[in-house]
């Protein structure tokens, strides 16, 4: 009960400074910082010390759905394998995917990305590679571990849409990729995030992803559904089946 009483409380500090100042109005964004937009964020979804103790190391199984150009669907199962790093380029994870004509896993370590097949190294397809890569990096983890990575956040506002308000912040990392996350005001909770890769001709794809089914894993908060969205349109839905914080696993 301390625990939820708690939480309200630590979020008030974080929006108002000293008690001398008014508790700034929802509807006035300007009067909140994108640092304390995005702590507060950090707060809901485990605390930073909370998720750096909790998501050191762990197991994540699942399954992957593709829409196919052809309009078709096709489902492999994937096991994700991580250990935590000082920021996101020092994390180690082993991706092993089953799909319907192969078996194949990505590593990624040291920033660098390889994968197996049959125990012999292999260099991953552009598309597989890009795609691992845009997964890690344009993702929930890289706003709330936006400090250890010396990211860069900016509050691009509050706005309105389908009747949900919204905190927009959008965070360019040292690569100067950018993200665009879209945060309930009312939860604090990512609904979705934005962001765009080269594509085949001289226009950028803008990619969707969006974050539904949020539970609880060992006091932090986790999307166990994630849609993927390409110029508008689905292109995959990733369904977490278990996941494990705390298992450690041997280094990729």
């Amino acid at each position: 009960m301390y625990r939820l009483l708690l939480a309200p409380i630590l979020l008030c500090a974080l929006v108002a400074p000293t008690f001398a100042k008014p508790i700034p109005k929802v509807d006035d964004p300007k009067q909140f910082t994108v640092e304390q937009v995005v702590e507060s964020v950090i707060l809901i979804y485990g605390s930073r010390p909370g998720l750096e103790q909790v998501r050191r190391f762990g197991v994540e199984r699942g399954k992957i759905t593709r829409v196919l150009p052809t309009g078709s669907t096709e489902e492999s199962t994937y096991e994700r394998k991580f250990v935590r790093g000082e920021n996101l380029d020092k994390d180690k994870i082993r991706l092993d995917q089953k799909m319907p004509t192969m078996e194949y896993s990505l590593i990624y370590g040291g920033g660098k990305l390889w994968g197996l097949i049959n125990g012999a190294a292999f260099t991953p397809r552009q598309d597989a590679a890009e795609n691992f890569l845009s997964q890690h990096h344009h993702s929930i983890d890289s706003l709330l571990r936006y400090k250890e990575c010396g990211y860069t956040i900016t509050l691009v506002g509050k706005e309105q849409q389908k009747g949900l308000d919204l905190y927009v912040v959008d965070l360019v990392d040292t690569d100067k990729r950018k993200t665009r996350y879209y945060i309930s005001s009312r939860s604090l909770r990512v609904l979705w995030l934005e962001y765009e890769e080269p594509g085949t001709g001289t226009t950028p794809v803008k990619y969707t992803k969006k974050f539904l089914d949020y539970r609880s894993v060992q006091q932090t908060l986790v999307p166990y559904r994630v849609l993927i969205l390409e110029d508008g349109r689905q292109s995959q839905e990733i369904q977490i089946l278990t996941l494990t914080y705390g298992v450690k696993v041997d280094d990729a």
